[in-house]
């Protein structure tokens, strides 16, 4: 019953996302920035948003701007540490990663734009929402997606490999380079359903907590998992250490 949960959000992200990028002007970047955003994946952060807009009655086509920018910060930060220059990635969701098929200059400024149209969906003025709430939903996801968030996160995963580092450090660095965004998606039904600064703390703790469960996981299956399952190379961070 969950798995057909997470596909039918899957899918209905999949429609938002099309129908968005559709209704975009046509560039050079259109193709690599679809290849790299609905190139499979099981859209799992934009569950956790429709999970936790139940908590206040919300419904879930309410939510699609935020579960599509989710997907467009998630999607870019995968491009940019698949590259040569980070983690060397030459699959991902059992397909070649963006830069393999596109080239790496394209790769980068297709997740440039990815980036930058998630904020263009949470500003987009189709999105019924108030004015504030936009505004509290863009800064709270920009301190998730750069350094205080995902990059922040990513530099020092990069700058760990081939040491050995204290368990808090290792915690605080998937908490960014993963928590974070979790943290957001449970942060975000909070804001708009208008609860309190108290229970938004409690949310993104939640929403973090999440995300580690979720990179245990992940690299648990790095070690026992194989790439015809889990869609890309395994064993990569035994070569880190």
């Amino acid at each position: 019953m969950f798995k057909n949960r997470l596909k039918s959000n899957a899918k209905k992200i999949d429609l938002f996302l099309k129908g968005y990028l559709k209704s975009q002007k046509r560039s050079l970047l259109i193709n690599p920035m679809n290849y790299g955003l609905l190139s499979g994946g099981k859209k799992i952060r934009s569950s956790v948003i429709f999970a936790a807009g139940k908590l206040y009655n919300l419904k879930s086509n309410n939510l699609l701007n935020i579960c599509g920018a989710v997907e467009c910060i998630h999607s870019y930060s995968l491009i940019h540490d698949d590259l040569p220059c980070m983690d060397n990635d030459k699959l991902r969701r059992g397909k070649a990663t963006t830069h393999i098929k596109y080239g790496e200059s394209t790769a980068v400024l297709a997740g440039n734009s990815l980036l930058t149209l998630a904020f263009e969906m949470i500003s987009d003025k189709r999105f019924k929402i108030k004015d504030k709430n936009k505004i509290s939903l863009i800064k709270r996801l920009a301190e998730c997606s750069g350094h205080t968030g995902i990059a922040g996160g990513q530099e020092l995963d990069l700058k760990y490999e081939k040491k050995r580092k204290k368990f808090k450090e290792i915690i605080n660095m998937q908490r960014k380079k993963t928590g974070k965004l979790f943290g957001f998606c449970c942060f975000a039904a909070g804001q708009i359903a208008g609860q309190s600064k108290k229970t938004k703390i409690k949310l993104i703790k939640l929403g973090e907590d999440i995300g580690l469960l979720f990179q245990l996981a992940d690299d648990f299956l790095d070690i026992k998992g194989k790439s015809k399952y889990t869609g890309k190379k395994v064993n990569k961070d035994k070569k880190k250490r």
